[in-house]
């Protein structure tokens, strides 16, 4: 990695991704898919998708996590101090100066539905980033029968209004994925054992 110039190039990424998206890390999958994946190359359809289920089950917000790994990768720990800060800043700096004009920016009814448009956009990010990565999903038996049960167990707890955290959800899938993966191990070893 050319020093310098690829850590402004990671920083820069990074921050437009973090400038242009409203709605939270979820909301960002899509672009960041669209830069990292498909524009510049540094990772593979795979290898996003792997990035984003780690992001997700690590502490965090996901944005933030998804661009240290992105800046590790590309340029280790100044690498991932760059893209972190360039995925951080923009939101920092919008905060900060809606913060000082906080009372006077939310009397304009103009921002109400500013607002109101961008939240319409922000369910399309997160859908299209969903649908993105549900077409990229590896079509296993396991991978699809984990997705459809999380799938129903969600949407039977939401009707029926039982309270059920998102990171269980993953922890579950997480340890379902373990178990086939050491089960398809041991009977593998007692194939060969039986030969």
């Amino acid at each position: 990695m050319k020093k310098a110039k690829d850590l402004f190039e990671l920083f820069i990424t990074l921050f437009k991704i973090g400038l242009f998206t409203f709605g939270g890390g979820y909301a960002m999958l899509a672009l960041l898919e669209s830069e990292l994946v498909e524009k510049k190359g540094w990772l593979e359809k795979d290898e996003f998708l792997d990035m984003v289920a780690i992001a997700e089950s690590t502490p965090g917000p996901i944005a933030i996590n998804c661009a240290t790994y992105v800046g590790y990768k590309r340029g280790g720990v100044i690498g991932s101090a760059c893209s972190t800060l360039g995925v951080v800043l923009p939101s920092f700096i919008i905060i900060y100066t809606i913060s000082l004009f906080l009372d006077a920016f939310l009397t304009f009814e103009l921002v109400s539905y500013a607002f109101r448009g961008i939240q319409a956009g922000v369910v399309y990010l997160i859908l299209s980033a969903g649908v993105k990565m549900l077409k990229g999903m590896k079509r296993d038996p396991m991978s699809i029968v984990v997705m459809c049960s999380v799938l129903v167990i969600m949407i039977a707890f939401s009707v029926l209004a039982v309270k059920f955290s998102a990171i269980l959800f993953i922890l579950i899938s997480g340890v379902a994925g373990l178990a086939v993966h050491y089960i398809g191990k041991m009977k593998a070893k007692r194939g060969g054992d039986n030969k």
